[in-house]
């Protein structure tokens, strides 16, 4: 039986203090298979992203574990590392896309998604940046800083830069919430697609049903 690529078991997460403390997950367990999208719905404030930010090690949980099993790899217990231990897991074995893109304005396209391999520790980043940007059919902009692209076309590159270095999972925070609904179904279908091609784990924050059911298992945070 194949181990799952992500577990989680009895996450809480209690964000503020006093009477200002606000419980916003309690006692969640799932696990993710290899290859496999999760998507985490639910209304705003629900704790989508802060369970997405635990997942990635952004976050901490006072109770519960996050334990991902890359292949090839030992099993990391996410929510136990310290914090050095969790950046050297995301830089390894972690790509992120998130809503507004978040590109290095002064640096190309191509440079934005070598960056990550570099950061990885992988050779050839370049060689292997080219080929992401063709896989998600930017080739042609490679050399585009990212105040001349589109909307799309940034997406786009932010989904290069996740794959670029063969994560175990990619964790997508709205990834087409900032654009329109036709950039927003061409970039679901490259984000999809690219990560099935990689066998990359998917797990994306969304409020967008079309997109949700595009994933294999969806998750409802905070009720109806």
């Amino acid at each position: 039986m194949t181990a799952p690529r992500l577990q989680v078991s009895d996450l809480t997460l209690t964000v503020g203090t006093g009477a200002a403390a606000l419980t916003l997950l309690s006692g969640l367990s799932l696990t993710l298979a290899p290859g496999a999208s999760l998507a985490l719905t639910g209304r705003s404030g629900s704790g989508k992203s802060s369970l997405l930010h635990c997942l990635g090690g952004l976050l901490t949980p006072q109770e519960g574990t996050v334990t991902w099993q890359p292949e090839g790899a030992a099993p990391a217990i996410l929510s136990a590392a310290e914090e050095g231990a969790r950046a050297a897991f995301r830089r390894q074995h972690l790509g992120f896309v998130f809503q507004f893109f978040h590109l290095v304005p002064t640096l190309t396209a191509l440079e934005n998604v070598a960056f990550m391999a570099e950061l990885a520790g992988l050779g050839a980043p370049r060689e292997r940046a080219e080929a992401m940007l063709e896989a998600v059919g930017l080739a042609d902009r490679r050399h585009a800083f990212p105040e001349t692209l589109s909307g799309g076309e940034q997406q786009r590159v932010a989904v290069a830069r996740a794959l670029v270095h063969g994560p175990a999972a990619v964790l997508a925070d709205e990834p087409t919430g900032n654009l329109d609904a036709q950039t927003a179904e061409t970039v679901a279908e490259v984000l999809f697609t690219q990560t099935r091609v990689a066998g990359a784990s998917l797990v994306l924050v969304t409020h967008d049903a079309a997109l949700a059911a595009q994933a294999d298992r969806t998750l409802a945070l905070g009720g109806p």
